[in-house]
């Protein structure tokens, strides 16, 4: 089973992916920070890591630099998931690292495409 990483500080946004992704029968680790995404994934590495980019604390542009940094994270997909729509914001969060961007407010159905995209792309 597929593993997910949902990284949000905004819990009605966190439990809304966390469904639609449990839905389709991924399995779903939540962290409300980068922090706490990290720690998480020393613990067990997911597959794909859907990330807030503006979080207290530390980023999630930071915390992608991190994975991709890190040779037992770096194959981790990553999604980042935001208000931030502006064309350096897209540019920014691609060149830290990222597989995908999608905006806020966002079709989770949507989200979801983009998550099995992205595990369909590491099993080839």
């Amino acid at each position: 089973m597929s593993t997910v990483l949902v990284v949000d500080d905004d819990r009605d946004i966190r439990e809304l992916v966390v469904f639609k992704l449990n839905q389709a029968g991924l399995e779903v680790m939540t962290a409300e920070n980068g922090p706490d995404a990290l720690a998480t994934v020393s613990l067990l590495c997911p597959d794909v890591a859907v990330l807030d980019v503006m979080m207290p604390g530390m980023s999630g542009l930071e915390v992608a630099r991190l994975l991709r940094a890190d040779p037992a994270t770096r194959s981790v997909g990553i999604l980042l998931l935001t208000a931030r729509v502006q064309e350096a914001d897209v540019v920014a969060g691609f060149g830290c690292g990222a597989d995908d961007y999608v905006t806020k407010p966002f079709s989770p159905r949507l989200l979801l495409h983009r998550v099995e995209a992205l595990l369909a792309r590491q099993t080839r």
